[in-house]
Parts: structure tokens; sequence; C-alpha cells
């Protein structure tokens, strides 16, 4: 573990490997799991905001799935998260080439809206446990990303880089180069 001011980082995020490989997972991590999305407060008025614009984007079975469900539900957790398609792809994703994309991302991609997806999405496969007095940062270690494993490896990219953009969204840039220049001086000291 590491420690950057108040977020305790598994080093796993710094010694492993990932860049994504849609051409191999076709957007799994979109269509499988427990839950939706992980949704912070701050974000749930944003995606009420939002929904009309994004709706162009989204499946007939996503949009049916918001009409039913709302905006965002709670999981069995008791947290927010994005709804779900019959128990299983989140309800803002469309398919384009048989691989899973966000219609979030879609609508802020071409400049409709000015929030980019849900900050858990962006940074995945991190995933951040808040905690009284810290955050918990870490990989979440799931097989439909082993393409990304290998390709990250291939490249020779960490995780924290390849999240480079979602964790200075999350905790901004100055606590970013922290992070940055601890896994470098880590990474000296281990070889």
């Amino acid at each position: 573990m590491l420690q950057i001011d108040d977020k305790i980082i598994s080093l796993d995020v710094i010694e492993k490997h990932f860049v994504c490989d849609l051409t191999a997972c076709h957007g799994a991590c979109c269509v499988k799991g427990d839950s939706g999305a992980p949704l912070e407060m701050d974000e749930l008025e944003i995606i009420d905001e939002v929904y009309s614009v994004v709706q162009q984007f989204m499946t007939e079975k996503g949009i049916d799935a918001v009409e039913r469900q709302g905006t965002y539900t709670i999981d069995i957790d008791g947290d927010y998260v994005t709804p779900l398609v019959d128990n299983k792809e989140c309800a803002y994703v469309f398919f384009e080439n048989n691989i899973a994309l966000c219609a979030i991302e879609k609508a802020w991609s071409e400049k409709l809206i000015s929030f980019q997806k849900p900050v858990s999405c962006h940074l995945y496969p991190i995933r951040i446990k808040k905690y009284n007095d810290f955050d918990g940062i870490n990989y979440d270690k799931n097989d439909i990303c082993n393409p990304a494993l290998e390709l990250g490896k291939k490249l020779g990219t960490p995780i924290y880089v390849f999240v480079k953009d979602a964790l200075i969204r999350k905790y901004g840039i100055e606590w970013y180069e922290k992070l940055e220049y601890a896994a470098k001086n880590l990474k000296i000291t281990r070889d």
C-alpha cells in the first residue's frame, strides 16, 4: 500500500499494466456485473439533467429501463448506481460493431453535454472505497479484463497511467503528480 494525502493506494494500481482492448472484450464491463455503475452523490442530479440529451443514443431497452427504474437506482448494498436492462447491461449502453459503448460519453464526445460519464466508469479498473478518514484506491480484478492486462503489459502502461485523466478528474493534477512521483520512485527502489 501507498499513502498520498488521505488516499491509500493498492500497489497493484502502480505495478499492474492495463489498457482496455475493446476489440477483445467488447465492452464487457458495461454489460456484466452485480449492479449498475456506482454513482457519486453529485452525479445524481447531473444524470437527471443530461438524460433527455443522452436518450437519443440509448437502446430502446435502455430507455425502457430508465423509464421504469429512474435515471439511477439503489443497489443491494445501498449505493446509487445506474439502472440495468434485465439485470444485465447498464441502461446507458449502446452497441456499435458489437461493442458496448456509453451513451453518456457519446453525447459528451459530440459536445452535447459537459459531463463525460460517471467517474467510476472513467476510473475502471480502479474502484474507490470511501472510509471515514480516507479513500481506498484499489484495482478491481475481473477476468473479463484479461485482454486489457495483456495489452497493458505489451504496451508497458501501468493502471495509474491508463486512468490518468480519470484520477485527475477525481483528485486533481497536484495529487496525480504526487502519485506519479511516488510510482516512479517506488519502481526505482524495487528494481
